[in-house]
């Protein structure tokens, strides 16, 4: 079980979806379709890393293409990607992640090295089953605690001792 405390490096998704700014937007749903996935990272190349620049999601996608009938093949991630991205670094701990993800209202961030390289992705599911898991762990510790409890008390009733 992983703690409340443990870093992004142990439950982030590492294999992120990345698009450059150039793509064409129609390119961007085909690749969310083809790997199931809700978002696009845009990136650009800096000193041979990629460097998370903006997000594309589905939402954006259905709300600014579709919503006004836009042609997506004249659009692209460049033109949508979200201005102020909001991201986590490796060592930033689930909390960091949760109030993060509330300050930005956004359910997916990119997670970035030391050096601002993309190394993966969070999202609020992710978020949500480090904090289940915790949960669950306490759960599972106080129901130990009460069996104890309870067969501890039996003995001393069966011995005649006073509760």
């Amino acid at each position: 079980m992983r703690s409340a405390s443990c870093t992004v490096a142990s439950f982030c998704i590492r294999e992120v979806v990345t698009v450059t700014r150039e793509t064409p937007v129609l390119r961007c749903a085909q690749l969310m379709h083809d790997e199931h996935v809700g978002a696009v990272v845009i990136t650009d190349e800096i000193d041979g890393k990629r460097v998370p620049v903006g997000m594309l999601t589905d939402r954006d996608i259905a709300i600014e293409v579709v919503a006004f009938d836009v042609a997506a093949r004249t659009l692209t991630a460049g033109d949508l990607m979200s201005g102020e991205l909001a991201v986590v670094r490796l060592s930033d701990d689930v909390l960091t992640v949760l109030a993060t993800l509330r300050e930005h209202g956004v359910r997916r961030l990119p997670v970035i090295g030391e050096d601002g390289s993309l190394e993966g992705i969070v999202t609020a599911d992710n978020v949500g089953e480090v904090l289940a898991e915790a949960i669950d762990g306490l759960a599972r510790l106080v129901r130990s605690e009460q069996a104890r409890e309870r067969k501890t008390h039996a003995a001393r009733t069966v011995q005649g001792q006073p509760e």
